[in-house]
């Protein structure tokens, strides 16, 4: 079994084989897709409440019914695809830009660095009210 990550590049950047060579991430569709999804989506939406108040075949807002369906499921997995990818870029411990104060992260590690390495492992409690 491969590992997930070779040992000579960071996490976040990892051969991936799809259908027997290296997967490129600059191939592949981009947000011009997504635009055009949101477009269509937008057009569906306002069309087919006005197709019926036109008296259109019914046939005719059917189809734009299941269109927004159809559009609103593949624009849905497509943000949550693509705030998945937002996301594990921001991996690791940031400070938020309105913090003054420090987060837990960086609390756990100033107590990490100010604890000798002969020191024993403290367990993280204090002591105990009885």
């Amino acid at each position: 079994m491969q590992p997930v990550t070779e040992p000579d590049r960071p996490p976040s950047v990892r051969s991936v084989d799809y259908k027997g060579a290296p997967l490129d991430s600059e191939k592949g569709p981009g947000l011009g897709c997504f635009r055009i999804q949101l477009v269509v989506l937008a057009v569906a939406v306002v069309l087919t409440p006005l197709s019926v108040a036109w008296s259109w075949p019914s046939e005719v807002s059917a189809a734009l019914l299941f269109l927004v369906i159809l559009l609103l499921f593949l624009s849905g997995q497509t943000i949550i695809f693509l705030l998945r990818l937002v996301a594990a870029d921001r991996r690791g411990r940031r400070r938020p830009l309105a913090s003054a104060t420090k987060t837990v992260g960086e609390l756990e590690d100033q107590g990490a660095e100010g604890q000798r390495s002969d020191d024993p492992p403290s367990s993280g409690e204090g002591p105990v009210r009885q």
